[in-house]
């Protein structure tokens, strides 16, 4: 294992952590069903600006789940972005619907509202964007268009938590939308996710999902009555001590938030002097929260022989996204015709960079002198 002078990511935590999770652990009981997680989900529906939230065990199940909630199934084609992870395709094949990859706009790394409308047909249903980094895609023209279509918007805001478009925040747009808890998010809960979204029975259907389709109406593990069973379900809850360690981020995420966006400045300042990297810029009236720090090199030549440089300096760094449609899985499995050429251009430029709340000045110094080393021999 590498010992990394400056490592990709960071979770930042403090003694209310740590106090909150002992808390519940010392109460002996609800470890499992417990005050914590919906006292977590008012919090972040307050927060976003939606009137429900439903915590579950990961970003990849809140996204199953609504698919689920919604009722899309065999047959529907749902849009999606190839430059994204898996779990953004991957969902839509758990529901036995069709993935149909649509390219991606460069100012946000978003799906491209004018691709979409190329590609709608009577077989769609559904439009799924996924928010790059930790800042918001073009949701508001994406919106429109699923309006104008009587579409469905699933917004896949697993890196979102936090940001916004003119004022408005991530997930309070579409008609529902996901967060991710895992452990390099901006909000962290090592394993977590949430579905946010304003429709009542949207939110009563999930909360049946992640519980084996049980109706619960108080702590499953310490009621003695009967419950009941009203639909097929899984077992996707978030755990109190998760919910517990939720509570602790979110009472601190926007000094977590502000700290990433001023590391994000720092290094931003000193880069951009290198006329071969494109560091991150937001559209007018888009706040970046910097889940990632991802720059843009001249060509994919430099951008690989950069990671490799930085790699070979203990320096953490990673390209993300590669296109989904070129994995093994989707090669061997699904024709893509569609044209994403940017998609490619970007997944062939992207790099990107060491970014947590509490890097040391001598940790984001040591990336740029790195960097000014690695073009001072590429130039010459």
């Amino acid at each position: 294992m590498v010992d990394w002078k400056v490592p990709l990511y960071k979770i930042y935590s403090d003694d209310e952590d740590l106090n909150l999770i002992t808390k519940v652990i010392k109460r002996g009981n609800q470890w499992a069903i417990g005050p914590e997680i919906e006292e977590l989900e008012k919090i972040i529906a307050n927060y976003i600006g939606v009137d429900y939230c439903v915590t579950l065990n990961s970003g990849t199940s809140s996204l199953h789940s609504l698919l689920l909630a919604y009722g899309l199934g065999k047959n529907d084609d749902i849009i999606v972005p190839s430059f994204s992870f898996q779990s953004t395709a991957n969902s839509v094949l758990y529901v036995g619907s069709n993935p149909v990859f649509v390219d991606i706009e460069e100012d946000t790394f978003g799906l491209d509202p004018s691709e979409i409308l190329k590609h709608l047909t009577p077989s769609v249903k559904a439009i799924m964007p996924m928010d790059y980094g930790g800042m918001s895609c073009k949701i508001s023209d994406i919106k429109k268009i699923a309006s104008e279509n009587n579409l469905i918007v699933i917004e896949d805001a697993a890196e979102g938590l936090g940001s916004s478009v003119n004022g408005k925040k991530v997930g309070s747009v579409s008609d529902s939308a996901i967060f991710s808890f895992c452990g390099n998010k901006v909000l962290t809960t090592g394993e977590g996710g949430a579905v946010v979204t304003n429709s009542k029975d949207i939110s009563e259907k999930i909360k049946l999902i992640r519980s084996h389709g049980r109706l619960d109406k108080g702590d499953y593990f310490n009621d003695p009555s009967n419950p009941q069973y009203l639909s097929l379900g899984y077992n996707w809850r978030m755990s109190s001590i998760t919910a517990s360690l939720g509570l602790s981020q979110m009472s601190k995420i926007d000094k977590l938030i502000k700290m990433r966006q001023d590391n994000a400045r720092y290094l931003s300042s000193r880069l951009s002097k290198h006329s071969e990297i494109k560091t991150p810029i937001a559209p007018d009236g888009y706040e970046h929260i910097y889940q990632m720090y991802t720059v843009r090199l001249k060509n994919k030549k430099i951008r690989d022989n950069y990671h490799k440089f930085l790699l070979e300096k203990r320096i953490f760094s990673k390209i993300y996204f590669s296109p989904i449609h070129l994995t093994d899985y989707y090669k061997n499995n699904y024709n893509v015709t569609s044209n994403l050429s940017k998609t490619i251009d970007v997944s062939n430029t992207v790099l990107t960079l060491p970014m947590y709340p509490n890097m040391t000045n001598e940790e984001k110094q040591y990336i740029v002198n790195s960097t000014d080393e690695f073009f001072e021999k590429l130039n010459d």
